[in-house]
């Protein structure tokens, strides 16, 4: 193995090493039950990441201008607790919040269908948290949805 080799395999990671390795992964969903492109498929990073900044642009407005008194220190603090309840109580009654319904995404369960109360809290926390929902599977699902068995997918 030249050194070359090595170092590109080092910085593609080991999926892309798999892959020239004749490793067949599929696509994004294949595993659940997705399909590829289209309504039902997961959903891109991309968009997935817009909707959580218009989220909480929205909750860091609602937070600044009716909970904090115009204070912008307190305004964050603010602005997590009506994201969790934003997130509880849209994700849990229509599947989606205002950002992921802007940007055509929705929350499902993995089998399909809404998630049920207790998973959504679960999905939420550990949104809270970040660190789970920045570690994700081959598939392109957070930890929070992978332990919340929940996907997100294109409407």
């Amino acid at each position: 193995m030249d050194n070359r080799q090595a170092i590109g395999s080092w910085i593609s990671g080991p999926r892309a090493t798999a892959e020239d390795m004749g490793v067949e992964f599929g696509y994004r969903g294949q595993q659940l039950g997705l399909p590829e492109e289209g309504p039902g498929a997961i959903a891109r990073p991309g968009r997935r990441i817009a909707a959580l900044f218009i989220d909480w642009a929205l909750c860091m407005l609602v937070a600044y201008g009716l909970l904090s008194g115009g204070k912008p220190d307190s305004a964050s603090n603010w602005a997590l607790i009506v994201f969790a309840v934003l997130s509880v109580l849209t994700v849990g009654t229509v599947g989606f919040t205002p950002g992921k319904r802007l940007l055509g995404l929705r929350i499902a369960a993995e089998g399909g269908g809404r998630l049920s109360l207790p998973r959504v809290v679960l999905r939420t926390l550990l949104l809270l948290v970040v660190i789970p929902a920045v570690i994700w599977d081959r598939d392109g699902r957070g930890l929070h949805d992978r332990l919340a068995r929940s996907v997100q997918v294109r409407i």
